[in-house]
């Protein structure tokens, strides 16, 4: 408990810190490419272009930083009192970019300021309160200011030197690679953004604004070692895993989003160790060949390193062969662990689970949401992905929930931002399960669902679902389902009227368990002569893919794809639960096990969809007392 208690402590303490960063890299970019492009030896020279280069890295970016961690203290006020108080480290250390004095001078301010207003808070005569505010704020901001030009800015200017040195001498000690030891387990749990921009930006900026480069920005951005474990689960993986490689694989190196190889790694722990190699054999050589970049790569994608990467001397070619020799020893080494280990189908959905557990928190079953108590929004209009700075992950899931959004022709805004930044009008957010109860505490009236992955979460059609008209992500698949096969099908003259006969269905059964549930649904298919024997097996199967617990008290068994060879023509059974059974959590009362052929159940499956998006007709068919009773609701709906 104590382990897990400081494990929390310090992600909050490292997402703080790269949340001052994150939302300013745009800024360090832009810093980077006009160094770039205009000192005596970029890719253009130009004298007078080049200016920009000094007073952006000595006042803008610690300017930003400053007003940015004082406004996650306190908003804006805090930000302003922030943004003060780092303008005297800044001149009282000129000859050190003081991207630390701000981290610590922005927070620490408006904290100060913060104390003050709720001091005086119900004791300011009504008509002063603007004076009181903006005095105040003018007051604390130049003593802090002051306090920092003569005390703190030196300190932080010695501080930073000393870690330079310590950089510089474990570069000519050959030790740089040994980082990689600590950096990339550290990544697993979450603290890659802590590491690389409350950690590691700070001492590169100073580095590469004294020579032009740092290789500390890619310490952690390589996207290397994370490309070799997915590669080597595209070619020696199975299941799951081995489908979902390839795409993980592009996203990550062309997106950089490194979060989305982090299972992968889970699924099989001695993996930590070809992550470890990899990132070891990519320092060694960018040491060796001399790489670095003149910014922070974020996302550590492969076009954010090129942009980044200085023009002079062998700068591409450290940092390619960098991320190329990261990413063949990660995969020989994956390989390895691949080929000799157990040989299993790897399962993401249990390999995320493990991820979650080994951050300190308590897992849910794959696919479910945690989400507030409260109700949907009759009307939504605003919608937030937050995550621990509003970049990477955040901005693709936003992305995907927007396409889906438009798709279904509903008129909602899909942003993305930090959790320290979420709009106080948001009526719907969006986080990773871990983060969830940060996002709570800083907007507890709005309705927060939690996800697994971002990039991919049935949550997204569950939540779409909802705001079309309140019926379920899978209710809604089967209609659409149903309405694209059978639009792809030819009608039918001659088929079966028995589709759903009134001997099929069972009333009042007991079942202890869902795989009894589902046999006897199968069985009866079988006896029906719907489906062979091996048909009911699949049903089994299908089951442990996914549940198909549909919602609303109703269950659909079927079986998988390959087992529609066995299906000799389509039928339903219709099984009544009054006591229901569990299904993964949830109490079906309505069973509907299902063999399609040729599209021909589509139309009454369809119906069934509708019919059971509406609680009042499940309770309906459970509270009826004859297997007529009950087809004859399903008739007349």
């Amino acid at each position: 408990m104590a382990q897990s208690k400081i494990k929390v402590r310090v992600q909050k303490f490292g997402n703080f810190l790269s949340s001052m960063v994150m939302p300013n890299i745009g800024a360090f970019i832009a810093w980077g490419l006009i160094t770039a492009l205009f000192i005596p030896t970029g890719f253009f020279p130009n004298e007078n272009l080049a200016s920009l280069v000094g007073p952006m890295v000595t006042y803008l970016l610690p300017l930003l930083i400053g007003y940015t961690g004082g406004k996650l203290i306190h908003d804006q006020r805090g930000g302003v009192v922030g943004a003060i108080a780092s303008m005297g480290v800044i001149v009282g250390a000129p000859d050190t970019p003081m991207f630390l004095g701000a981290m610590i001078m922005g927070p620490l301010a408006a904290f100060v300021i913060k104390k003050f207003d709720q001091a005086i808070e119900g004791k300011v005569r009504s008509g002063f309160e603007m004076l009181v505010n903006n005095f105040s704020a003018g007051i604390i901001g130049a003593t802090i200011a002051i306090i920092a030009f003569l005390g703190i800015g030196p300190a932080v200017q010695a501080f930073t030197r000393v870690l330079v040195t310590g950089v510089d001498w474990l570069v000519d000690a050959g030790l740089l690679p040994l980082t990689s030891i600590l950096i990339e387990p550290a990544k697993i749990l979450f603290l890659n953004n802590a590491i690389n921009h409350g950690v590691l930006t700070p001492i590169g900026l100073e580095q590469a604004s004294n020579i032009g480069r740092s290789i500390l920005f890619l310490l952690e951005a390589n996207p290397g070692p994370g490309l070799g474990v997915l590669l080597a689960f595209m070619i020696f993986g199975r299941g799951l895993a081995k489908q979902s490689a390839p795409g993980a694989a592009i996203i990550h190196f062309l997106g950089g989003i490194h979060e989305i190889y982090f299972p992968y790694v889970l699924m099989k722990p001695m993996l930590i160790v070809s992550v470890i190699l990899g990132g070891m054999s990519g320092v060694f050589t960018l040491v060796l060949l001399g790489g670095g970049l003149v910014a922070p790569a974020s996302p550590g994608s492969i076009i954010a390193i090129t942009a980044v990467t200085p023009p002079e001397g062998t700068a591409y070619l450290a940092n390619f062969a960098a991320v190329f020799v990261a990413t063949a020893v990660s995969f020989v080494t994956s390989a390895f662990v691949l080929k000799t280990g157990k040989q299993i189908d790897e399962d993401i959905n249990e390999a995320t689970k493990k991820m979650e557990q080994m951050k300190g928190k308590k897992s849910t079953a794959a696919g479910e949401a945690a989400v507030n108590k409260g109700a949907l929004p009759k009307e939504v209009n605003k919608i937030v992905f937050a995550c621990d700075a509003g970049m990477g992950s955040s901005a693709m899931g936003a992305s995907l929930l927007r396409k889906k959004v438009k798709e279904a022709g509903l008129d909602i805004t899909v942003t993305n931002t930090a959790i320290s930044n979420l709009p106080a009008d948001t009526q719907v957010v969006i986080t990773q399960e871990e983060l969830t109860p940060r996002a709570q505490n800083k907007l507890p009236g709005a309705y927060h669902i939690s996800v697994d992955n971002f990039l991919s979460s049935p949550e997204y059609d569950k939540l779409i679902a909802s705001l079309q008209n309140d019926i379920t992500e899978e209710q809604a698949e089967l209609v659409e389902e149903s309405e694209t096969d059978a639009a792809d099908t030819e009608p039918n003259m001659d088929k079966d009227d028995d589709l759903l006969l009134e001997e099929n269905i069972f009333m009042g059964k007991e079942f202890a368990t869902k795989e009894e549930a589902i046999r006897f649904a199968g069985e009866v298919l079988v006896k029906g002569g719907y489906v062979k024997d091996s048909y009911v097996e699949a049903m089994i199967e299908r089951e442990e893919i996914t549940s198909t617990y549909m919602g609303n008290n109703v269950a659909i068994p079927h079986g998988t794809e390959e087992a529609k060879k066995a299906v000799i023509k389509s039928g339903f059974t219709v099984i009544q639960v009054p006591n229901g059974v569990d299904f993964n959590g949830e109490q079906a009362k309505l069973i509907f096990g299902i063999a399609g052929k040729d599209g021909t159940h589509l139309e009454i499956l369809s119906g069934i969809a509708i019919i059971c998006s509406e609680q009042e007709n499940v309770d309906q068919m459970v509270k009826a007392k004859t297997a007529k009773e009950l087809m004859d609701i399903i008739n007349s709906k």
